[in-house]
């Protein structure tokens, strides 16, 4: 009898444990940004997925079968929002658990453009939008699992803290850098938010607007080449998810050099650029050397 029971009861443990992990609620982030941003508030008691891989441009992200049942299986979605994961608008639709746009409530950055519409989704490069991202996904989970709302406070008041910290800092690099080098070429206009609140210029890009989706002319390269030169300014600064074929072109064109930045996803584990906070500031430690050579 004494063994029957040990068998029951562990038995029942054994329910109890799978019961346990099933009632996690499911989270699916659409990058890898918001996904670390996420985890950081999550922490073990949610379970947190990503949909795009390491190293996707999710302005050309095409997601597969697989990723719409995902999408449809998640109790909460969150994406980054004002734009960047237009291609997945039908999938959302079909989401029967919440989605969550992190960024529909900032403030942003208007296409000044005249032949394409909508706002700069690069929001990220302010830390303050990720603040304010953090406030909002805290707040969501805890209505989804309020049995965690004070831990997910907790983990969300410490990231607030590492935020604060990571604004003071890049303040603190920046200003090693004399306003009249704080110019910058880049493979398509992702720096906004982060040159308006630490007072760089975004003189030219090599896709025109905030995709890498449009195929710039023989005029508009030529054009570029012409402000880099006139400018002065010693390197491009390239995204690490973009083709470099018309980057490498325009270096050789200008005799500047070809500075890689992470500006959509997060690098592998263990990669300068594993976390969000990681990204920045090893973004902002490749901006700061790069444009030292112009001085």
């Amino acid at each position: 009898m004494r063994v029957r029971r040990v068998v029951l009861l562990g038995s029942m443990f054994l329910v109890a444990l799978s019961l346990h992990v099933v009632s996690q609620i499911t989270v699916l982030c659409t990058t890898t940004i918001v996904g670390d941003v996420v985890r950081e508030i999550a922490g073990d008691d949610a379970s947190v997925t990503v949909l795009m891989p390491v190293g996707a441009d999710p302005h050309a992200f095409q997601a597969s079968p697989r990723d719409a049942i995902a999408v449809e299986a998640a109790d909460l979605v969150f994406l980054s929002g004002a734009g960047l994961e237009g291609s997945l608008a039908p999938l959302l639709q079909a989401a029967r658990g919440r989605v969550v746009d992190l960024s529909s409530e900032l403030a942003l950055r208007q296409n000044l453009l005249p032949d394409e519409g909508g706002f700069d989704p690069h929001v990220w490069f302010d830390p303050r939008n990720v603040a304010a991202w953090s406030e909002t996904i805290v707040q969501v989970l805890a209505m989804a699992d309020p049995d965690h709302a004070s831990v997910y406070r907790a983990r969300a008041d410490a990231y607030l803290d590492e935020l604060a910290d990571l604004d003071r800092w890049i303040r603190d690099r920046v200003a090693t850098v004399p306003e009249e080098a704080r110019r910058l070429v880049t493979d398509h206009e992702a720096f906004g938010y982060f040159a308006e609140l630490y007072g760089f210029e975004q003189i030219g890009t090599i896709f025109a607007g905030y995709s890498t989706l449009s195929e710039p002319s023989a005029r508009e390269l030529a054009a570029l080449e012409d402000a880099i030169r006139a400018a002065g300014v010693p390197c491009l600064f390239v995204g690490t998810t973009i083709p470099s074929d018309l980057a490498e072109r325009v270096a050789a064109d200008t005799g500047t050099r070809i500075v890689f930045l992470y500006t959509c996803s997060l690098s592998e584990p263990g990669g300068p650029a594993a976390t969000y906070l990681d990204l920045m500031r090893f973004d902002i430690e490749q901006i700061v050397e790069g444009l030292a050579v112009s001085l």
